[in-house]
């Protein structure tokens, strides 16, 4: 996925009311971004790092700007929840994830389960398999696992009913398949961070139990774009 404009680097000032972050611009000037990530984005939010904004240009958009991309160390990391799904999607098109090749068709925001929509349907002679995408920004470089991709960042109750939903498709004779996209290219494996949520935990126990599948690949990130680059080894006790 290559941005549609060349985005505008910025000193992070503060991050507040969830969707909102304050941004210096190189020329001095003070903008208020919309954060697209409704996560705590734990080590991603300190006064003065860098970051990267993008010009929003939905007319009907009440902030000029988009915040992109965070960086932890050096490292830039995509923030921006709204992307992952198109990421995922051109990487399966493109033949660079070989576990969801082979389909006939890909559709995006299905409706099924209960008063949900699918990230990605993909079919093929009558068999569908369910994607659901979520994005992984976290690693913990002072944790336990240093060099680990982690997720959830904060208690998601709403990630806990997607794995229960995958689960019911798999009931139904489906294939389903969580796959976690980690937009940051500075990790070597991923994990789940039960301190954070351990009923997301349990709930991917039992999802998994049922047949769900899980995958996870990182990516290069850059101001240019944002590309899945490689598989990363899931670590997951059961």
């Amino acid at each position: 996925m290559e941005f549609e404009t060349a985005l505008q680097p910025g000193r992070l000032i503060k991050r507040y009311k969830r969707f909102l972050a304050d941004v210096t611009l190189p020329d001095g000037r003070l903008v208020t971004a919309h954060c697209a990530n409704s996560g705590s984005m734990m080590g991603l939010k300190d006064e003065g790092s860098q970051v990267w904004l993008s010009p929003n240009s939905n007319p009907k958009a009440k902030l000029d700007w988009r915040w992109e991309l965070a960086s932890q160390g050096g490292v830039p990391v995509g923030i921006n929840t709204s992307r992952p799904n198109a990421i995922v999607a051109d990487a399966i098109e493109a033949g660079r994830i070989p576990e969801l090749t082979g389909h006939d068709s890909l559709r995006r925001e299905v409706k099924y389960g209960q008063n949900s929509r699918i990230d990605i349907l993909l079919e093929k002679d009558g068999r569908k398999t369910y994607v659901e995408v979520k994005n992984v920004t976290l690693r913990r470089p002072d944790g336990p696992h240093p060099e680990r991709a982690e997720f959830p960042d904060a208690v998601t109750a709403r990630g806990a009913k997607h794995l229960n939903e995958l689960a019911d498709m798999v009931a139904e004779g489906h294939r389903a398949v969580m796959f976690y996209l980690v937009q940051r290219p500075d990790c070597l494996d991923f994990g789940l961070a039960e301190d954070i949520d351990p009923a997301y935990i349990s709930a991917f126990r039992a999802a998994r139990n049922a047949g769900v599948e899980a995958l996870c690949y990182d990516c290069d990130v850059s101001a240019d774009g944002i590309h899945i680059r490689k598989p990363l080894p899931i670590r997951i006790s059961d």
